[in-house]
């Protein structure tokens, strides 16, 4: 499959030295760099020439020299100042072109967070990921202005951790605490069990297979939702929850996935503005340039009115990735007959059924000391990928920097591979792995030849899951 423009391995010169300046921007503020290790005193945001082989090396060079003088101080334990980056002074926290507040919430990641939490949890963002994967699609949704870019990396970070809870709670206790805390005596642990189960149980919605782009689909029923059904707090848990579950179903080089709005048997009583309105800042303002398409099947005609006030809330080029469809025909074009599901009129002939968790299916999360070890296993990658970026940045030689390149690509493979072998320490395991949609490995089967009925003795889901194996830990 051809790459797309703006990617890891397809970026032009000028793309190639933002994304350099980005990784820069990027390790000030985490404290890698000290002001005294920049490489330059100009703007970051102003336009520098392509990097040749014949340019000079700049007088002062950036290394890990802050970071290693911090730890042997000891100031490692997130007790250090934010590093200035250049070019953000301009700031205005209250810009009126700033839809979602992000000048706002980097000022206050700045005061509230150390660079040490600031690194942690955006590293914690990359997961299986190529680390420029990540930091491209911020600069892609910010059309390459640098200081925008970071903005919207911390706002997105703050977001993450301190508001949503997306590593730390809503995907570490994922289905299975779900289970067990709608027996729990507390009204409100009860209810927000209830309401993220339930939506998951009716198949609100699910994920099924590919487009023709390759693109995993994410199928919304709006006929089962219901305003006041569930609360707030619940809905947007489960929209967190289910976008979070299939970046693990992308593909390299598929990065982005198709969102089908399945509107058959739409009426007024199923429209809710405030979840609507969750999702469209979930897509712009923290998962950027995660939208490939979006299909909006068999609208009615009560639906043009709420579409006129919908549109007005879109970005301009997310509102451009809508397409209407209205018969079998229609959907063809973007999906395979034979992979649209049997209530959508296709012929793959399957039918969302919802797995319950199975007692056991996350018995690696309760060993702490295998996850311990792993995570400073991936410590490690992190530095060392960090340093061969400082390389990188540094060089002025094309060829030995292409070389760079290619060095911090294996070391990006490596945090790849190791990320699947920590990833049953910190996720709880979610339909799509019990099903074998999600491999242990991370290899995705978007058609697994056989669903099975989930076991409730336990016995499948802890074989799966497994107790640690010895080559969890090298």
């Amino acid at each position: 499959m051809e790459q797309l423009p703006g990617r890891p391995g397809n970026l032009t010169p000028e793309e190639d030295e933002k994304l350099r300046k980005f990784w820069e921007m990027f390790l000030q503020v985490c404290g890698v760099l000290g002001d005294d290790n920049t490489a330059t005193e100009t703007d970051a945001a102003s336009e520098a020439p392509s990097r040749t082989g014949t340019e000079k090396p700049k007088k002062s060079r950036m290394s890990l020299f802050k970071k290693k003088k911090d730890k042997e101080k000891g100031n490692g334990s997130g007790t250090s100042t934010p590093t200035k980056v250049s070019g953000m002074d301009s700031l205005k926290e209250n810009d009126p072109e700033d839809k979602w507040g992000e000048n706002k919430a980097y000022l206050e990641t700045l005061a509230r967070h150390s660079p040490e939490q600031i690194r942690a949890t955006i590293w914690s963002m990359v997961k299986h990921d190529h680390p420029d994967a990540l930091l491209l699609r911020f600069l892609r949704a910010r059309k390459w202005d640098l200081q925008r870019a970071l903005v919207m990396l911390m706002s997105t970070m703050n977001w993450r951790c301190s508001e949503a809870h997306v590593d730390d709670e809503i995907m570490a206790n994922g289905e299975e605490f779900a289970a067990i805390n709608e027996k729990s005596s507390d009204p409100k642990t009860k209810k927000l069990a209830e309401d993220f189960l339930a939506q998951l149980r009716m198949g609100k919605s699910y994920c099924y297979g590919i487009d023709n782009a390759g693109r995993p689909i994410c199928i919304v029923r709006a006929r089962l939702h219901r305003a006041g059904e569930q609360s707030e707090e619940g809905l947007e848990r489960f929209t967190v929850y289910l976008i979070e579950t299939t970046r693990f179903m992308l593909s390299p080089p598929v990065d982005t996935a198709c969102v089908l709005f399945d509107l058959t048997g739409f009426s007024l009583a199923n429209m809710d503005y405030t979840p609507v309105k969750f999702m469209i800042k979930c897509f712009e303002a923290n998962y950027p340039e995660s939208l490939g398409v979006v299909l909006v099947h068999k609208a009615p005609w009560v639906f043009q009115g709420i579409w006129k006030i919908v549109k007005g809330w879109l970005d301009p080029v997310v509102a451009s990735k809508v397409h209407f469809t209205n018969t079998l025909k229609d959907l063809e074009e973007f999906i395979a007959k034979e992979r649209i599901p049997s209530d959508l009129e296709g012929t793959s002939g399957y039918t969302y059924e919802y797995k319950e968790p199975v007692p056991g299916e996350n018995a690696k999360m309760k060993d702490i000391e295998t996850k311990e070890k792993l995570l400073q296993e991936r410590e490690a990658l992190y530095e060392e990928y960090e340093g061969k970026t400082i390389e990188w940045m540094n060089e002025p030689d094309a060829t030995k920097r292409a070389a760079l390149h290619s060095e911090r690509d294996a070391v990006a493979k490596k945090l790849r591979e190791q990320y699947w072998r920590v990833d049953p320490y910190l996720r709880s395991r979610s339909y799509y792995d019990r099903i074998g949609v999600i491999k242990p490995d991370g290899t995705v089967d978007y058609y697994p030849a056989n669903i099975a009925p989930a076991t409730t003795n336990g016995t499948a889901a802890a074989i799966a899951a497994g107790e640690t194996a010895a080559d969890d830990v090298d």
